[in-house]
């Protein structure tokens, strides 16, 4: 059976300086090609972005000092193939150098119907509920993933089932 959902994942960050400051000129470098290599990766689907190509621009939160990362993948696989196993892990291993700490939940994963792109409301709405709930079904981490609605649902007994005995 297909797959009819796809991973939309976000995060944010609290940039420590302007982004045309030299505080922040080797992350404004590797804008472009992280970007390119998420694109060129095994299960990308999707990439938020403004007409400059980035999404640094766009707001979260209403939140001047925030920047955001959103797509969409076909697996949680494929998303922590990218993240932690490509030339992306370097540039994550600078964080610190860039971005404040944030105490709140960052990242947030949830699964969206195959070809739907995620909304900046749709990110917040998932951040607020991760903050405040924890991981769940509607947002999770990638240390504590969710299936599917469809791969959960497989995985149910059903009724004529759990009733047999």
């Amino acid at each position: 059976m297909a797959a009819t959902y796809d991973l939309a994942q976000v995060n944010i960050m609290r940039l420590r300086a302007a982004l045309d400051s030299p505080e922040l000129a080797a992350f404004v470098a590797a804008l472009d090609p992280v970007n390119a290599l998420a694109e060129g990766s095994p299960g990308f689907i999707w990439r938020l972005k403004a007409a400059d190509g980035n999404s640094t621009s766009i707001r979260i939160f209403d939140d001047a000092t925030l920047i955001v990362n959103m797509s969409t993948w076909q697996s949680v696989e494929a998303l922590t193939d990218y993240a932690y196993r490509s030339a992306h892990a370097e540039i994550m291993r600078r964080r610190r150098e860039f971005a404040l700490p944030i105490a709140e939940a960052y990242v947030a994963l949830w699964w969206v119907p195959r070809g739907h792109r995620p909304t900046i409301a749709e990110a917040e709405e998932r951040l607020r509920h991760l903050r405040a709930h924890g991981p769940t079904s509607f947002a999770f981490g990638v240390r504590t993933p969710y299936p599917p609605a469809d791969a959960a649902a497989a995985a149910a007994p059903r009724d004529d089932e759990s009733s047999a005995g």
